[in-house]
C-alpha cells in the first residue's frame, strides 16, 4: 500500500528550489555546529578545573587536557570548513551528474555486456566516490594522527600501519559494500514505492550478518584479539558475568596500544552469545578492581536493556528514513535540479534525500544523545549497586587523565555532541547514589 503516494506527488509538484534548499540546509547546519564549537572553545580557555575535580586532577593535568581540547577544536574548525567547501562545490559545479555520466561511459566502454545497467554503474560510482573522499581527507587524517595525537603522546601507529589500514578499509568497502548496495538497489527496483518494508528487513539481516562475521573475519585484519590469560582479572570478570547471568562466550584482550594510548572496553555479539573486549592499555594502567568496575558499568547497559532499547530505536529510525525516501525516490524536480534530466539513479536520489533529511536528523541526534546520557547514569548506578562505587570513580578519573578527555563542557555543546555525561556530572551522581546505598 503506497500510503506516502500523496506526499510524493505533492513534493514533485511543489516547485521547490531543491538545490538552494539543500545548500541552505548544509550552511545552516554548519553555522550552528560552528557556533557550538566556538562556545566550547571558550570553555577550553578556562584555567581552573571544576570544583568537584580540584582534588581529583592536578593543575598540570588540567592544563594539558585543556591544551589537547583546544588543539582538537582548532583542527575541527579547519576540517569542518573544508568539508563544507567541498560539499557546496560538489553541488554548485554539478559534480554529481558529471561523475555519474563518467561512470556510465566507463561501464559502456570497458565492462562486459552483462555488467551494464544502473546497479553496476551505481557500484562503480559508490566505490570511486568513497575512494576520492578518502584521498581528499587523507591530509587531515594524517595530520590528526602524526601531528596532533603525536604531540600529546597518544599516537602509537607507524606510517606503514596507517596506510595499510587505509588500503584494507578500501578493499573491505568494495568486498562488503558492493553486494550490500546491489541488494539495496535490486529491492528498490523490484518493489517500487513499497520497497521500504523489504529494504528495512534486508538491512536488519545485514546488521545481524555483520555482528556475526565482524569478530571472525574483519577485526583480525586490524587488531589481534587474544583470549585473556588465566589470572585474577579473568576470574573476577567471569565471576561478575556469571553473577549477572551475562551470556559470556569469550573474554578477549585487544592490542589497542599498536595504534593509540587511549583506553576502552566493550562487549558485542548476538543476544545469546556475547564477547567482552578489554584494551591492553586499560589493563596496563588500571587496578584489577577498577577494570572490573568499568565492566560492571558496561554490563549494566546490558542488564538494564539499554543495548536492546537503542537497537530498537535505531531500527525505527531506519524504517522512518526508508519510508520517507519512498516519497522522494521518483521526484523528477529533485533530480532535474541537480542536473539529472534523462535518468533518476536511485543511489543519487538517496544521497540527495539524506541532505534534505539533515534538519530532522539533527533533532534525532539530540534526542539520542539525551537518552544515551541518561543510560550512562543508569549504568553507573548499576555499578554502584554491585558495590563498585569507589572503584568506578577512581577508574573514571584515571581514564579522564590518561585520555586527556575534556574536563568541562559548555551545556549546549554537551547536549548536542556528547553521548556521555562529563566527568564532574558522573562523579557527583556516583557520590549521591553511593550515599543513598549506604
Amino acid at each position: 500500500m503506497d500510503f506516502l503516494g500523496p506526499l510524493a506527488q505533492s513534493l514533485d509538484r511543489s516547485g521547490f528550489n531543491w538545490k538552494g534548499l539543500i545548500i541552505g540546509f548544509g550552511l545552516a547546519h554548519y553555522a550552528f555546529e560552528t557556533y557550538l564549537s566556538i562556545r566550547q572553545y571558550r570553555k577550553l580557555q578556562e584555567t581552573k578545573p571544576p570544583k568537584l575535580l580540584e582534588t581529583a586532577v592536578t593543575q598540570e593535568v588540567y592544563d594539558k587536557s585543556q591544551a589537547y581540547g583546544r588543539a582538537k577544536s582548532k583542527y575541527g574548525f579547519v576540517e569542518s570548513f573544508f568539508g563544507q567547501v567541498t560539499n557546496v562545490s560538489t553541488i554548485y559545479f554539478d559534480l554529481l551528474p558529471k561523475g555519474w555520466a563518467l561512470m556510465g561511459r566507463i561501464i559502456t566502454q570497458h565492462a562486459p555486456a552483462g555488467f551494464s545497467g544502473e546497479i553496476s554503474q551505481s557500484i562503480l560510482f559508490f566505490v570511486i566516490f568513497n575512494f576520492l573522499s578518502t584521498m581528499i581527507n587523507l591530509p587531515f587524517s594524517y595530520y590528526k594522527t602524526f601531528v596532533l595525537e603525536e604531540k600529546f603522546g597518544f599516537n602509537q601507529q607507524t606510517k606503514k600501519l596507517f596506510f595499510t589500514d587505509i588500503i584494507k578499509t578500501q578493499i573491505l568497502f568494495i568486498v562488503l559494500g558492493s553486494p550490500i548496495l546491489a541488494g539495496f538497489l535490486a529491492i528498490v527496483k523490484t518493489f517500487d514505492n513499497n520497497f521500504f518494508y523489504y529494504v528495512w528487513i534486508f538491512v536488519l539481516g545485514v546488521q545481524a550478518f555483520m555482528i556475526t562475521v565482524y569478530p571472525i573475519w574483519i577485526l583480525p585484519l586490524f587488531n589481534t584479539l587474544a583470549p585473556m590469560e588465566p589470572g585474577k582479572l579473568k576470574t573476577e570478570v567471569e565471576a561478575l558475568a556469571a553473577r549477572l547471568k551475562f551470556p559470556l562466550k569469550q573474554l578477549y584482550v585487544i592490542d589497542g596500544s599498536k595504534r593509540s594510548a587511549h583506553s576502552n572496553a566493550y562487549f558485542f555479539g548476538l543476544p545469546w552469545s556475547k564477547h567482552i573486549v578489554i584494551y591492553d592499555t586499560l589493563i596496563e594502567k588500571s587496578e584489577v578492581s577498577e577494570v572490573v568496575a568499568v565492566l560492571g558499568h558496561e554490563l549494566g547497559h546490558w542488564k538494564e536493556g539499554h543495548t536492546t532499547k537503542m537497537f530498537g530505536i535505531s531500527q525505527f529510525h531506519l524504517f522512518y528514513v526508508f519510508a520517507l525516501f519512498s516519497a522522494f525516490i521518483n521526484n523528477t524536480s529533485l533530480y532535474e535540479a541537480f542536473g539529472f534530466y534523462k535518468t533518476q539513479p536511485i543511489l543519487i536520489g538517496f544521497l540527495l534525500f539524506n541532505d534534505i533529511l539533515q534538519p530532522l536528523d539533527t533533532l534525532a541526534k539530540l534526542f539520542l544523545n539525551v537518552l544515551s546520557r541518561r543510560f550512562e547514569f543508569e549504568a553507573d548506578a548499576f555499578a554502584v549497586s554491585l558495590g563498585y562505587a569507589e572503584e568506578l570513580s577512581k577508574s573514571l578519573i584515571k581514564l579522564q587523565v590518561q585520555n586527556l578527555a575534556t574536563m568541562d563542557a559548555d551545556w549546549l555543546y554537551s547536549c548536542y555532541h556528547y553521548t556521555h555525561p562529563i566527568l564532574s556530572e558522573r562523579l557527583r551522581a556516583l557520590e549521591l547514589k553511593s550515599k543513598k546505598a549506604h
